[in-house]
C-alpha cells in the first residue's frame, strides 16, 4: 500500500498518532482538531468499529477510495469526489503559476499563525469553507497568514502527515481579497518548509474546483487519485 492510500488512517497510525482516538478498526482526530477519521477497510467490521467510536448522532468526514455504499443506521450528510494530488518536483521545475491567477502583493507581510490566531482561522475557514477547521487545527502544523489591516485575510497551512508526505491544506483567502495571488504565495511558503524536511507536498481539492485545481496544477501537483468524500452521521 502507497503511504497515500487511505491517507487519514495511515496518518492516525504513523506520524500523528498521538492525536488518534481509537476504536477497534476506526480511527479519528479529536473534534476540535478536525472532523476527518478513518477505518482500516470500508467493512462491515470497518463501521461497526467507526459506530463504536463515534456513538449514536456521532459524524464523522471520510475518505473513501470509492463512492459511498449505504449503510444500516448511516445517514448521509454530505459526499462528492475530490482528486488528491501531489507536488513530486519543485515549483522552480515545474514553472511558477501563470499571470492569470493573480500577482502576489509584496506589501503585506507572511506571519506564522498561532493560539492566539485561532478563532479568526475559524472565523475564515467557516467562510470560505476549505475544509473541516476547528480551533486546534493549527497543533497539525505550520500555518502562515496574511493581514490587511490586522485582519487575518488569507491562510494556508499543513494537516495530514505520513511518512514521506506533508499535506497543504485549509488554503483560503477572504473573499473580498482574492486575485492577489495570496494563496499561491502561502502554499510556495508551506511547500517550502516541507521540502526542507525532506517531505513532498500533496493535497486534497473538491474535483469541481476548476480555479483551484488550476492553481495547484500550475505549482506542480499533479492528480494520483480521485478520492470520495463523504460526511456520515450515525443514527
Amino acid at each position: 500500500m502507497h503511504a497515500l492510500d487511505n491517507v487519514i488512517w495511515k496518518a492516525l497510525a504513523t506520524r500523528q498518532s498521538a492525536f488518534a482516538e481509537t476504536f477497534d478498526q476506526a480511527s479519528r482526530f479529536p473534534r476540535e482538531v478536525t472532523a476527518l477519521a478513518a477505518f482500516l477497510e470500508p467493512s462491515p467490521r470497518g463501521y461497526a468499529s467507526l459506530a463504536g467510536l463515534l456513538g449514536v448522532g456521532g459524524t464523522a468526514t471520510l475518505s473513501l477510495a470509492s463512492p459511498y455504499q449505504p449503510q444500516p443506521k448511516w445517514d448521509v450528510i454530505a459526499a462528492f469526489p475530490g482528486l488528491q494530488m501531489v507536488a513530486e518536483k519543485a515549483v522552480s521545475e515545474t514553472g511558477d503559476a501563470s499571470s492569470s491567477l493573480g500577482r502576489p502583493d509584496h506589501t503585506l507581510a507572511i506571519t506564522e499563525l498561532a493560539q492566539r490566531d485561532s478563532p479568526e482561522m475559524v472565523e475564515l475557514a467557516t467562510l470560505t469553507k476549505p475544509g473541516p477547521f476547528g480551533l486546534r487545527t493549527y497543533e497539525l502544523g505550520t500555518y502562515v497568514g496574511i493581514r490587511s489591516e490586522g485582519k487575518l485575510i488569507a491562510m494556508a497551512g499543513e494537516r495530514l502527515k505520513v511518512p514521506g508526505y506533508t499535506e497543504v491544506s485549509a488554503v483560503c483567502t477572504h473573499p473580498e481579497h482574492t486575485g492577489q495571488g495570496y494563496a499561491r504565495g502561502l502554499m510556495m511558503e508551506i511547500m517550502r518548509g516541507i521540502r526542507e524536511r525532506g517531505e513532498t507536498p500533496f493535497l486534497h481539492v473538491r474535483q469541481d474546483n476548476a480555479r483551484a485545481v488550476g492553481l495547484y496544477e500550475a505549482l506542480g501537483f499533479l492528480t494520483r487519485m480521485v478520492v470520495h468524500f463523504t460526511v456520515l452521521r450515525k443514527s
